[in-house]
């Protein structure tokens, strides 16, 4: 768990133990310039499920951030029967069955030579193989080719307009909101033809098909890229980092069964708790009530200290019994949950499965080298280099919660 100290605080060396920090003067803290942070689970989820009174368009909320880039009409920035149509219309894009069918047929090639190259001996960056996945997955999208060039350069783009936010500033400033607008023509480009092409095997031909305006349409693809690039590229090398460093990684690579891929979702689910990669969500407060024991007016600003609430409630460990409070918040609770969760959870068992025959043929993995990623908005690793071990490890032993931590 030291290394995931030192990614949080990487990514943010001044705002992560302040926030942590404040969980000590209670659950819910008011601090000048943030907003009303609140670092109880149990509170938390009731200010997302009270859609009333709080609200994601406002004074400090999402919308002061999305809205100048992708316009008015996309899920990150909408509240009430709007936000309830969009969201219907594009909830067939987003079934379980749909993501895995995008994913397999978007990725196979990214990732079809990550055990061959462990097995060979070869040393392998997991942040890049991960990256090389998710740019892919950003050009089944928005209707690039995925060629290596367009990989990259999408991934680069996107990172460079999530990279602009920071917790402090309610708003992007002008120039900002101009190179996110310029990063966002770029990419959606392809998007636009294909949705105009109203061809159903696109992305955005199928959002057409569905019902959705070009503006929607275009909006919905660069709000998922935006918010979903970041997410899975530090997701997948903190899960792989944990669980090596706390002795579950041979567990979650296990075979194909029933009862392993049911220990495999609880480690996951309980990794994305201990990460939280979602560390922070804004509110803005749209008639007066109170967080907790804190009285707030209408336009203020709620911070949901997501580390806090999820770190909070104990160290790692798959085998542990969930907290209701806290499950699933790090993608949000309510109308809000997060819509793209399958699309995220379709790729980390993506590079999960391209892993698992090093664990087929009696091998196992080490994490040889990493690095910190610094002055990122979503904590990850810059690197996280993995060789297979000459032994494998016992796959059938769950580390004690003691051993965990």
């Amino acid at each position: 768990m030291r290394w995931e100290e030192r990614v949080q605080r990487g990514a943010h060396p001044v705002v992560y133990p302040a926030i942590r920090s404040l969980r000590r003067r209670g659950p819910v803290v008011r601090v000048p310039g943030i907003g009303v942070v609140v670092s109880d689970a149990a509170t938390a989820r009731a200010v997302l499920l009270d859609t009333e009174r709080f609200t994601k368009v406002g004074p400090g909320s999402p919308s002061d951030l999305w809205t100048p880039v992708l316009g008015p009409s996309v899920l990150l920035n909408m509240e009430g029967a709007d936000h309830a149509r969009l969201r219907r219309a594009l909830s067939g894009l987003f079934t379980p069955r749909a993501v895995r069918e995008l994913v397999a047929v978007s990725v196979p090639d990214v990732l079809a030579g990550l055990a061959p190259r462990l097995l060979a001996g070869e040393r392998v960056d997991l942040v890049v193989e991960t990256a090389a996945m998710a740019g892919t997955v950003i050009c089944a999208m928005t209707g690039l080719p995925p060629t290596d060039a367009a990989v990259r350069d999408a991934m680069t783009a996107a990172q460079s307009v999530v990279g602009l936010v920071r917790l402090h500033r309610r708003s992007l400033t002008p120039g900002q909101v101009r190179h996110a607008r310029a990063v966002l023509a770029r990419l959606s480009a392809p998007a636009r033809d294909a949705y105009r092409d109203g061809d159903p095997s696109t992305v955005p031909g199928r959002m057409r098909e569905l019902g959705l305006s070009e503006d929607e349409a275009l909006g919905a693809v660069g709000a998922f890229v935006l918010t979903g690039t970041e997410t899975i590229q530090s997701f997948v090398p903190r899960l792989v980092a944990l669980t090596a460093d706390t002795g579950w990684l041979p567990a979650l690579l296990a075979g194909g069964g029933a009862d392993d891929a049911a220990l495999r979702g609880r480690v996951v689910e309980e990794a994305l708790r201990v990460t939280a990669p979602t560390p922070a969500m804004l509110r803005s407060v749209r008639t007066d009530a109170t967080v907790g024991e804190v009285r707030v007016r209408a336009g203020d600003r709620v911070v949901i200290a997501t580390v806090s609430c999820c770190k909070d409630a104990g160290p790692f460990d798959p085998d542990a019994p969930v907290d209701p409070a806290v499950r699933h918040l790090w993608f949000g609770a309510g109308p809000h949950f997060c819509l793209g969760m399958p699309l995220a959870m379709a790729q980390v068992d993506a590079v999960l499965d391209a892993l698992q025959p090093v664990a087929e043929v009696g091998r196992g993995l080490e994490v040889v080298e990493r690095a910190v990623a610094r002055g990122v908005l979503i904590p990850a690793y810059r690197s996280l280099v993995v060789r297979a071990t000459v032994g494998g490890a016992d796959a059938t032993r769950r580390p004690t919660a003691r051993e965990a931590a």
